[in-house]
């Protein structure tokens, strides 16, 4: 049985190998999302990665490889990178309860363009519409629109990822975001699952993750790559 560990390190390629794995393509031992679910894709031996861009980039334009510590191989003659995102894995400690003042409310498919369109508009290039299927998304709707939402991507059977944080512009600093990662955060404690998060360093939503008992426990790159 594989450690929680050593899931944690490598989070894209377990999920894949697990809860996901009816979204998989795989290149030679290289694990990949379906380009229209999500476009990353993570590696355990960083020889195979060259080719297996080659393939996936016949699939998708852009397209991102993740891991701890290690620097992917390409082949430059298909492949070039865009910038490489120097994130953190965030992991929670024990939950600190706050008090939730908006009504959240599950979203279901008959949101999905609202949700795409939100991200796209505050993150835009990191959301395809079917990412809708990789886990549950709350929001919270002002004026009859939706401004803020939180969802889950990446899953095992031990972890489920916190993602998606994103709040209308003309809605900020309300503690929506606050409130939403919160109440995300115990769906995923129902589901007798471990909460984690990714960010890029430096991000300034970090203290607030601390703040609901998240702890920064280890790098995690995106290798953010392009077709040539």
């Amino acid at each position: 049985m594989t450690s929680l560990e050593k899931k944690l390190k490598n989070p894209v390629w377990f999920s894949l190998e697990e809860t996901h794995h009816e979204f998989l393509i795989e290149y030679d031992g290289v694990y990949f999302y379906h380009p229209d679910v999500c476009t990353f894709g993570a590696f355990t031996d960083v020889s195979k990665t060259a080719a297996a861009l080659n393939e996936y980039s016949k699939l998708s334009k852009n397209f991102f490889l993740v891991s701890e510590n290690e620097t992917p191989l390409i082949n430059s003659d298909t492949v070039f990178l865009e910038k490489k995102i120097e994130g953190c894995q965030m992991v929670l400690e024990n939950l600190v309860p706050i008090e939730i003042t908006e009504t959240i409310i599950p979203l279901t498919q008959k949101h999905i363009d609202e949700i795409h369109e939100l991200i796209w508009l505050v993150m835009p290039g990191y959301y395809q519409k079917k990412s809708f299927d990789m886990g549950n998304f709350f929001g919270i709707f002002k004026d009859k629109k939706l401004v803020s939402i939180s969802g889950q991507r990446l899953q095992t059977d031990d972890f489920i990822e916190v993602s998606a944080v994103v709040t209308h512009p003309d809605y900020t600093r309300r503690g929506f975001a606050k409130q939403l990662v919160a109440h995300t955060t115990k769906d995923i404690l129902k589901q007798q699952k471990l909460p984690v998060l990714h960010t890029d360093k430096g991000n300034t939503a970090i203290p607030l993750y601390e703040k609901l008992g998240y702890k920064i426990t280890r790098d995690m790159n995106w290798w953010l790559y392009a077709r040539k």
